[in-house]
């Protein structure tokens, strides 16, 4: 029977390296969830800015629609009011004129793509 010597060196020299190489694997492993981590992260701060932008937004538009410049405003265009002092217009036609006609525009045709020429040459009957 030979017997093979154990070699102490060798052993620990080989248990060090498959300690070194789990090492370096979990390391891998932590530097791309680091990553991941990191994109999500860059990802959230891009979202609460343009939501912080939005809210100033708003804001602005919730401080003008509560001023007396934008009911002034509403009030003159969309509600057809005046103020103290103006005179309104209010163009009236004569008695027994015939009443204005107002042509509307003959629509523009749209022009046709290439493809649906084709395949109206090939397969319209």
């Amino acid at each position: 029977m030979s017997t093979v010597p154990i070699n102490v060196r060798r052993m620990l020299v080989t248990i060090g390296i498959v300690i070194l190489v789990f090492i370096v694997l979990e390391f891998n492993r932590r530097l791309e969830e680091l990553k991941l981590l990191s994109d999500q992260t860059d990802l959230i701060r891009v979202q609460a800015t343009q939501a912080i932008q939005t809210q100033f937004a708003l804001q602005t538009e919730v401080a003008y629609a509560n001023s007396t410049a934008s009911v002034e405003e509403w009030a003159r265009t969309d509600g057809h009011y005046i103020r103290d002092g103006d005179l309104p217009v209010v163009p009236v036609g004569a008695p027994g004129a015939a009443p204005i006609e107002v042509n509307t525009p003959a629509p523009f045709p749209t022009p046709m793509q290439n493809w649906e020429v084709w395949l109206s040459l090939f397969f319209d009957e």
